[in-house]
């Protein structure tokens, strides 16, 4: 019996042995990135991350630089990427905690992750190398409406 245990033994590990990883595909290379976050809404952002990294604390209608560190991204943007991002949108004292999967919108080079929030939980993603502030930042800053309090 114990040659018996011993040979299947010896099967399992052979046929572990005929696994090619080559055909696997590699892991993308992956930049650092800082996360900023910018508030289209008219509601305050406690906190908010991607994939884990980032911060928050910020004011309705606001954009705030990347300063949170450290985010990794793709260096080479693909069909498909998308990230987990997850916020607090208190009401009053109350946490209102919120988690979405959101697809990264294209980019050329890598750059710094920008979480932008719309009203009506709608997010999205992008990475660059310029700040909320900036003309060419891919979405425009948040404009407060005039019968917004």
């Amino acid at each position: 019996m114990k040659w018996l245990l011993a040979l299947l033994a010896a099967l399992n590990l052979s046929a572990c042995a005929g696994l090619e990883f080559d055909d696997l595909p590699p892991l993308p290379k992956r930049a650092p990135a800082q996360v900023g976050v910018v508030n289209h809404t008219g509601k305050y952002i406690y906190s908010a991350s991607v994939d884990g990294a980032g911060g928050g604390n910020m004011r309705k209608w606001s954009a705030g630089i990347a300063s949170v560190c450290c985010a990794s991204i793709p260096e080479v943007w693909y069909p498909g990427m998308k990230v987990q991002v997850r916020w607090n949108m208190p009401i009053g004292e109350k946490d209102v905690i919120k988690e979405k999967t959101v697809e990264v919108e294209k980019y050329d080079e890598p750059g710094d992750i920008y979480l932008h929030f719309f009203p009506d939980d709608v997010i999205r993603v992008v990475v660059t190398n310029v700040g909320p502030r900036h003309p060419t930042h891919p979405i425009p800053l948040p404009v407060k409406p005039a019968n917004a309090k």
